[in-house]
């Protein structure tokens, strides 16, 4: 097998809180993660020679080791020597710097890639043991599906998997700079903090609506008011028929959750008017 292609699916935040922070600046946190239908397309092609090289469609992105796949490509070459090169074309579907995870998502999908097609061996514990090492949602995105993350990330439980529901995803055209988001929590005294584990129990029983209810962000209160953007497509999801709207990871990509498939519809058909959304997505949630 020569050539191969995986989609990696980006990731939503049902729950974010920040318990504190450690000595060497990480930040201890506990998240309820969960996958979403929305997925770059990666293409692996094994090369003669031993060179790792990429291209992709997105003109903005770096296509060297300052790029996660091609340093995952290369941890796993470095480790095994196997022989031949790889080829790695990314088609970038998933916002950038938009809290979805879409670099870390890459780069788990590599290194599953580069596992198949090399006949390493590995299995997805050890991919995550060596995922964690590039980045700490690495680990999670090869796992996937429901999960309770905890630690700086890297502490992963498998949880009841959400019901699918219906997920419109939205990205104002800004940036938000994670390292600012969370040193404006840090300047605050204190901050209320969501309930993960009664989402957790909302999950395990179903309950949508109580899901929705339970659902929380504590990175929200502090990335508003840097983009304004963000809570205008939060309002907006939530008079258009969302039972919850909220931003994902340190922002500013907003999701709504929706039961009704029409509805959803017709809050993205306005969203498309708005000059505070660049890219919109109708999909649902997979494990």
């Amino acid at each position: 097998m020569g050539e191969l292609k995986k989609k990696a699916y980006g990731k939503i935040n049902l729950g974010l809180d920040v318990l504190g922070k450690r000595e060497d600046g990480y930040h201890i946190v506990k998240m309820m993660m969960q996958t979403v239908d929305v997925y770059d397309t990666l293409t692996f092609l094994k090369t003669e020679g031993s060179d790792i090289t990429m291209t992709t469609n997105h003109e903005g992105l770096p296509v060297d080791e300052n790029n996660l796949c091609i340093r995952a490509a290369k941890l796993l070459k470095d480790e095994f020597h196997f022989e031949g090169g790889v080829s790695i074309h990314l088609e970038k579907r998933i916002p950038i710097a938009a809290g979805m995870a879409g670099g870390s998502a890459d780069a788990a999908c590599v290194l599953k890639a580069v596992n198949e097609l090399f006949e390493l061996g590995l299995k997805k514990n050890e991919l995550m043991e060596r995922g964690l090492t590039l980045g700490a949602d690495i680990p999670y995105c090869i796992m996937g599906g429901t999960a309770l993350s905890e630690g700086i990330g890297e502490k992963l439980t498998r949880v009841s998997p959400m019901p699918t529901v219906n997920v419109l995803i939205a990205k104002p055209p800004v940036d938000v700079s994670t390292g600012k988001v969370y040193s404006a929590l840090d300047s605050l005294e204190s901050y209320e903090h969501p309930d993960i584990d009664g989402l957790m129990e909302a999950i395990e029983a179903e309950d949508v609506p109580v899901i929705a209810e339970k659902m929380g962000n504590v990175l929200a209160d502090v990335t508003m008011p840097m983009v304004p953007e963000v809570k205008t497509l939060v309002d907006f999801m939530e008079s258009h028929g969302a039972i919850r709207a909220m931003m994902t990871g340190s922002g500013p990509t907003v999701f709504g959750i929706f039961e009704d498939e029409n509805q959803m519809e017709e809050c993205r058909n306005g969203l498309e008017k708005l000059d505070s959304c660049e890219n919109l997505y109708g999909t649902r949630t997979i494990v």
